[in-house]
């Protein structure tokens, strides 16, 4: 009996790869799995029964695919990526395509992308958001590379992305070379930046008003049903109010070391930036606040020589969270703005044209960054039609910034005084 082909091929069976290859079967895909150690694919098969088909040796991965053959690639980035391609070529004709679904850095994409036109292979890389949820659910995507291989996959990645506000695909082709990896570098930027202003907030609540972990998790609760509704303010509160008991001492986040890992991305946005000359300074003191944390023997020893001596006078509780609530507001457009200021930018040298108002509206849903102030710039970009106007040029976001920056002014003078460090809500004003 002949052995029936599958739409779509996947290596990687990671969490990511894993969770894609369970999305896309869900939608009605015919999935071919493979993964470097062949225990994993079999452990895999044996969890999750569907239409999947498991391979040991790449030569059969690739034959069980309907043509043009269409493989992705969800392995970490660098080499990786380029021994699995090479591994590929003597099994692919002209016409298959490879996608590049992981975290590559956007040169490499260009260069893979180049070196395999010439062989006749198209590929595409594709910036992936949403965390492993998001990849079984349905994440936002950021393709760039052969619009002809675009035009080919697309059916599959319309199906398998979420949905933004108004219930479409969250995936548009990006451009052309690396354009799709460079976009979703910096939505890491973005993301690295809200962060660091959540925890700066976070801090400034516990500081003033000494203000416990579930207490400042109601106060982000409220931010969540507001304004600031977004994914990162939502899964904040679970957080802070996890394991807490009264007393409070028992809470998870008091038993979380205080040290922050990067994956790279957000220094890659940092010194993309530099060398195109355009300013994102939250972007980068979130990056830099990720470095001195790490350094935790160090900010002890230095933290008993400069003891801090929080000069706080009484405030209005009410008042002043409804101040910081608007300032983080304005800081958070400024790091979007930021972003698409660098994004710009990066579109204009490389002659990628990305379009800004569809940057925002793929970002809306199944992203980690998607908020609701993402609509506001997908209708501002959509009516201005102007993918070179600066964000904080555009009437709307003009008009939302000079309310609210005074309140960002008032909470940076304010912690400045009292000897609070708030780098990126500085950096934000600045």
């Amino acid at each position: 009996m002949k052995q029936r082909l599958s739409d779509i091929g996947l290596i990687g069976l990671g969490p990511m790869g894993q969770a894609l290859a369970r999305n896309m079967e869900s939608r009605g895909f015919g999935v071919s799995v493979y993964n470097r150690t062949y225990a994993t694919t079999k452990t895999f098969l044996k969890e999750y029964e569907g239409n999947f088909l498991g391979f040991e040796q790449a030569s059969a991965f690739v034959r069980s695919l309907k043509r043009p053959r269409k493989i992705m690639l969800m392995i970490k980035d660098g080499k990786p990526v380029d021994l699995v391609i090479n591994g590929l070529l003597s099994h692919l004709d002209k016409g298959d395509i490879l996608i590049d679904g992981g975290n590559s850095f956007y040169r490499d994409t260009a260069r893979r992308l180049d070196m395999l036109r010439q062989k006749g292979i198209l590929y595409i890389g594709t910036g992936v958001s949403g965390g492993e949820e998001g990849a079984l659910n349905g994440p936002s995507l950021m393709p760039s590379g052969s619009n002809k291989a675009y035009q080919s996959t697309k059916k599959i990645f319309e199906k398998i992305a979420a949905k933004d506000f108004k219930g479409n695909p969250c995936v548009t082709y990006i451009g052309d070379g690396g354009a799709g990896h460079y976009v979703k570098m910096v939505h890491n930027g973005i993301e690295y930046g809200i962060m660091q202003l959540m925890a700066e907030t976070y801090q400034t609540l516990h500081t003033v008003f000494d203000m416990t972990a579930p207490e400042i998790g109601e106060v982000f609760r409220r931010f969540d049903k507001g304004k600031l509704s977004s994914f990162l303010m939502e899964i904040a509160v679970p957080v802070l109010k996890k394991d807490c008991k009264p007393g409070d001492e028992h809470c998870l986040i008091y038993h979380i070391l205080d040290k922050a890992s990067n994956k790279g991305t957000g220094k890659w946005a940092s010194i993309d930036a530099l060398d195109r000359g355009v300013a994102i300074p939250t972007i980068a003191e979130a990056v830099f606040a990720r470095f001195v944390s790490t350094e935790k023997r160090e900010r002890e020893k230095l933290e008993n020589i400069y003891k801090t001596r929080y000069s706080i006078t009484k405030v209005s509780k009410t008042r002043f969270i409804r101040t910081l609530e608007d300032a983080l507001y304005a800081a958070i457009f400024s790091v979007f703005a930021q972003g698409y200021d660098l994004i710009q930018k990066a579109s204009e040298e490389e002659h990628w044209d990305i379009d800004m108002a569809e940057v925002s509206r793929v970002w809306e849903g199944g992203c980690i960054i998607r908020a609701k102030l993402l609509n506001v710039l997908h209708v501002a970009y959509t009516a201005h039609k102007d993918n070179t106007t600066h964000v904080f040029a555009v009437p709307t976001v003009a008009a939302i910034m000079k309310k609210h920056v005074p309140q960002l002014r008032s909470l940076v003078s304010c912690t400045v005084e009292t000897g609070i460090p708030n780098p990126a809500f500085a950096s934000a004003l600045s």
